[in-house]
């Protein structure tokens, strides 16, 4: 039987990115939490995320008691810019736009970014989340193809990789060199190797 995963996300395109990587090997389901998003590190944005989900998931009993949770924190890296915006790209989108992210960098030559998803999974309330990470090298380019995320909220278009946008990219092909699928496989990889599996 394959074990059950609890996905803390709103966002419907994410939950199907993860669910067409991760099952069927993985049973992923989904709930909405408001989450506090602290400042830190991508690593310390998702641990507390992490944390603070299990333990709200176990207080509004949707999850059964040590319910296992995986939450997602998304960065994107300019190198000109020493990681920023980093962990707050949701916010910089927001208020810039694709125009606005390609404008940061107009008065550098150096376009490159790194793409980086770290989810953070945890077992159930008060136990210590374990951190997988992907990275993708790429670059910020004018934005290209449709945006297959919410308005102002996916930056896909404005990221390339190997002469492609992720916009411009199958569903598969992405998943297979993005940087949520890279994580993913890391994550699958770690399931592979325990012994005994969360159980729903």
């Amino acid at each position: 039987m394959a074990p059950l995963i609890h996905f803390i996300t709103g966002n419907a395109n994410k939950l199907r990115e993860v669910k067409a990587i991760l099952e069927p090997s993985i049973e992923i389901r989904s709930q909405s939490l408001d989450l506090e998003e602290i400042q830190g590190t991508i690593e310390e944005v998702a641990n507390s995320k992490c944390r603070r989900a299990a333990d709200l998931a176990n207080m509004a009993n949707f999850i059964e008691v040590n319910g296992p949770v995986l939450v997602e924190d998304t960065a994107l890296c300019f190198n000109a810019l020493k990681g920023l915006p980093g962990p707050y790209i949701k916010w910089f989108l927001d208020s810039l736009g694709h125009e606005g992210l390609n404008n940061l960098l107009i008065a550098y030559k150096d376009k490159s970014a790194e793409a980086v998803c770290t989810f953070a999974y945890s077992p159930g309330p008060g136990r210590d989340p374990i951190i997988f990470q992907g990275r993708t090298p790429g670059r910020i380019v004018p934005a290209r193809g449709p945006s297959n995320f919410a308005p102002l909220s996916g930056w896909d278009p404005v990221f390339e990789f190997e002469g492609k946008t992720y916009a411009e990219m199958e569903s598969a092909e992405k998943n297979n060199i993005s940087h949520r699928g890279r994580a993913l496989k890391k994550l699958q990889a770690w399931f592979e190797t325990q012994q005994e599996t969360p159980s729903s």
